[in-house]
C-alpha cells in the first residue's frame, strides 16, 4: 500500500485554511463541510499529524458507500481491507454519527460496523478465538450522512489542538487550532510588530510565534500512527528532520501580550516556556487603555471577553471603546477582533474593512478586520 485517502477535519469556516496548509505541503484538495479530503503517499500521515495548524484530527479514509439496511452496512463493510490498517492485536474501538439517513440508530451502526471489521480481520489472520485488542489504537468511526457511509480510522490520537505545551488556561481558552487560524487570517509577517491586549493565557501569541518561526505545531507530542507497524519508522523520522530543518529558530520576533490579570500573565509565561518560546514574547500586565504604541504597521490580533453575562457587558464595552480610541490613532496598524458580541463595531467606534463569521467552540463570533494602511 503505497497511497493513502485522508480526510483532515476542521471547524466551521476553516476549511480554506486548511485546505492552504495541506496544499503548501504538496497535496491536492477537495473541500467539503467541516473537512478536507486528498489522496497522498504514507508519508503525508507523519507530515500532516505534525504540520496542520487549524485541523482537527487526519483519519484515513478505508471505505465510502451506501447502505439502507443494516445487512448492506454489515457486508460492504466487511468487504474493505481492514487488514491492511489494523494489526492482529489491535484496538479497534467504534465511534459514530448518523444524519438523515435510514440507518439512524448510531448505536446499533457502531455494534454492527465492530462485528464486521472483527470478522474481517479473524479469517484474514486466520484466528479462531476473539481478537486479543492488546496492541496499538485503530480509533474507528463509521459517520452516514443521507445514507452514505464513510469508514475512517483516526490517525492523530488526540485532537491536534493538543499541541502539549498548555500547562495553564483560563476560563474562556481559545483553542489552539482556531488561535492559529485567526493568525493565518491576516496579513501578518514575523517581521511586524504585534500586540494582543486580552492574552488570557497565551494561545494566541504562542501560535503566532510558531508560525512566525515556522516551528511545527506537533513538534512537541505523540500520535496514534506512531505505533502503526505498516508506517514505517524512517517516515516519522524524515517528518520530524523535515520540521527541525525548515524551522527558523533565529527569526527576531516582536510580540507583546498583555492582560489585567496577572494570573493569567504567569499562565502565559509558563506554556510559553513549555512551548519553547520563552524569551520570544514579552508579557505584561496591564489594561487596554494603558497600552502604548511605538512602531508603525503592527498588528493586534486578539480574542478580547465577550460579555456575554449582563453584569459584564459595561465593562466589556469600555474596553472597546478604549482599544477603538488606541487605534484610531495608529493609522498604519491593523486591527483583528474575534468576538460575540454583536455591538461590537458601535462600541470600538469604527465600522470594520471585513467581517467572517467564526465558531469559537459552539458559540458564534465575528471576527472583525480592520486593515491598517502601511506607512
Amino acid at each position: 500500500m503505497k497511497q493513502v485517502r485522508l480526510l483532515a477535519t476542521t471547524a466551521m469556516g476553516l476549511e480554506s485554511i486548511v485546505a492552504d496548509e495541506v496544499r503548501n505541503l504538496g497535496y491536492d484538495v477537495q473541500v467539503e463541510n467541516g473537512k478536507v479530503l486528498f489522496d497522498a503517499p504514507i508519508q503525508a500521515i507523519p507530515r500532516c499529524n505534525l504540520w496542520l495548524r487549524s485541523a482537527d484530527r487526519v483519519k484515513i479514509i478505508v471505505g465510502e458507500f451506501e447502505a439502507y439496511s443494516f445487512d448492506e452496512l454489515f457486508e460492504n463493510t466487511k468487504a474493505l481491507p481492514w487488514e491492511n490498517y489494523i494489526s492482529e492485536d489491535g484496538q479497534v474501538p467504534v465511534s459514530g454519527k448518523s444524519v438523515k439517513s435510514k440507518l439512524y440508530s448510531v448505536p446499533d451502526c457502531q455494534a454492527i460496523v465492530k462485528k464486521a471489521i472483527v470478522d474481517r480481520l479473524k479469517r484474514k489472520y486466520g484466528l479462531i478465538n476473539k481478537l486479543t485488542e492488546t496492541g496499538a489504537l485503530f480509533k474507528t468511526e463509521v459517520s452516514i450522512l443521507k445514507d452514505k457511509v464513510t469508514l475512517t480510522i483516526d490517525t492523530s490520537g488526540t485532537g491536534l489542538h493538543k499541541r502539549g505545551y498548555r500547562v495553564g488556561q483560563g476560563e474562556a481558552p481559545l483553542k489552539e487550532t482556531l488561535a492559529a487560524a485567526l493568525v493565518q487570517l491576516t496579513n501578518w509577517k514575523p517581521e511586524f510588530p504585534l500586540i494582543d491586549p486580552f492574552c488570557g493565557s497565551g494561545t494566541l501569541l504562542i501560535e503566532a510565534a510558531l508560525i512566525g518561526q515556522n516551528i511545527a505545531p506537533g513538534f512537541n507530542r505523540e500520535f496514534a500512527a506512531e505505533d502503526w507497524g505498516w508506517i514505517r519508522q524512517r517516515h516519522w523520522d524524515q517528518a520530524f528532520q523535515e520540521a527541525e530543518d525548515y524551522a527558523k529558530y533565529d527569526q527576531p520576533l516582536n510580540i507583546v501580550g498583555s492582560d489585567i490579570d496577572h494570573r493569567m500573565i504567569e499562565t502565559s509565561k509558563a506554556n510559553a516556556l513549555e512551548a519553547g518560546l520563552g524569551e520570544l514574547i514579552t508579557w505584561k500586565q496591564m489594561q487596554v487603555k494603558d497600552m502604548s504604541i511605538k512602531k508603525p504597521n503592527g498588528y493586534i490580533i486578539t480574542n478580547p471577553p465577550y460579555g456575554q453575562r449582563l453584569s459584564d457587558k459595561a465593562e466589556v464595552e469600555k474596553m472597546y471603546r478604549d482599544l477603538g480610541e488606541i487605534m484610531n490613532q495608529q493609522p498604519s496598524w491593523s486591527v483583528y477582533t474575534i468576538t460575540a458580541f454583536d455591538k461590537f463595531e458601535q462600541a470600538y467606534g469604527k465600522k470594520a474593512t471585513k467581517k467572517r463569521k467564526l465558531f469559537n467552540g459552539f458559540i458564534q463570533t465575528n471576527y472583525y478586520q480592520y486593515f491598517g494602511r502601511k506607512e
